[in-house]
């Protein structure tokens, strides 16, 4: 079965937009085997009023004139400091019982982007991702390296215990205790993943992304988020989009460049170009998971393949939308 997340979810009254440049911002905060009958009624409502709050505050702060790039930070940084999502705290465990962190940021202008992968003990890596972009050569760092880059710049450190809740270490448990029983785990180990695009009031696309990665990972397991064309990409000519779902997938098929590419090359619309990716090549591909993407002209959308994904946002009319489930009308 196919869920759209691209159909209206939640219908509020249309926001009032300054006159000239439209801004706009969409969020999600992971995609995968989320149902109603597996959620109660209070943490439904959990959800919803922190995708509320922080949908509504990012689109405050962009028609206030705010860089898009701190909207992106600033609303990640808030999903990374909330135990709900796999970003920051609340990441889940590694195989070892351990969490390495991921996050990439992407500016749609300057086509400049900066990474990290694989971090333990910085508080916040949309943060430390943004660094590697503004105060580096690089694009990519990864693990010790990361974290002496972080120190020397004093992006604040934690403890590993910092990022650990209840929660995760639960699934861990279940999740290992039923591959070493040869059975298929219950827990949906695959997706996480937090993720941010903006219109900014000059005209500006930004994304960003940040993730725990994988329940169980290995090996130094690193996923699309950190990749720059896999899970975050930003364009001026076209869109920008941020990724969540099975990350090996994402990759191999250049997910978030794809969408991008489709409208700057095929001409195709955002929302066409973010269906053929997440409904026929990667469901083809056996790839499962979704996107938030928003275009120069501050349409939206939010698209994925599971059965739901957290999912919030404003369009360049003022359009407000909030979902969790696949079968939302």
């Amino acid at each position: 079965m196919r869920f759209f997340g691209g159909l209206l979810l939640c219908l509020f009254p249309v926001w009032a937009v300054a006159a000239g440049q439209p801004v706009a911002i969409a969020l999600h905060g992971g995609a995968g085997t989320i149902e109603r009958d597996r959620m109660s009624a209070e943490v439904e409502a959990e959800y919803r009023s922190f995708l509320d709050k922080a949908i509504s505050d990012g689109y405050q702060q962009l028609q206030a004139g705010e860089e898009g790039l701190d909207v992106v930070v600033a609303i990640i940084q808030r999903m990374e400091d909330s135990p709900l999502f796999n970003a920051g705290k609340g990441a889940v465990y590694t195989w070892e019982g351990q969490h390495e962190l991921d996050a990439s940021i992407m500016h749609g202008a300057l086509m400049d982007a900066g990474a990290v992968a694989g971090v333990t003990t910085v508080q916040s890596p949309i943060a430390l991702a943004r660094a590697v972009m503004e105060q580096s050569p690089h694009v990519m760092l990864a693990s010790r390296g990361a974290e002496q880059f972080a120190a020397e710049l004093g992006i604040p450190e934690v403890s590993a215990d910092y990022f650990s809740t209840e929660r995760r270490k639960r699934a861990l448990e279940s999740y290992k205790a039923r591959k070493q029983a040869g059975v298929e785990p219950e827990v949906d180990y695959k997706f996480g993943t937090v993720g941010v695009v903006v219109l900014d009031s000059k005209g500006n696309l930004a994304a960003g992304t940040s993730t725990g990665g994988m329940t169980g990972k290995r090996w130094g397991r690193i996923g699309d988020a950190p990749v720059i064309g896999a899970g975050t990409y930003a364009d001026n000519r076209s869109c920008a989009v941020s990724a969540t779902g099975h990350g090996e997938y994402f990759i191999r098929h250049t997910v978030a460049r794809d969408i991008c590419a489709r409208m700057q090359f095929a001409g195709q619309s955002l929302q066409d170009a973010a269906e053929s990716v997440i409904m026929d090549e990667l469901m083809a591909a056996g790839g499962d998971g979704g996107i938030v993407a928003v275009d120069a002209d501050g349409h939206v959308s939010m698209v994925f393949n599971t059965p739901g994904m957290y999912r919030a946002s404003v369009s360049g009319s003022g359009e407000k939308r909030i979902g969790i489930f696949g079968d939302e009308p």
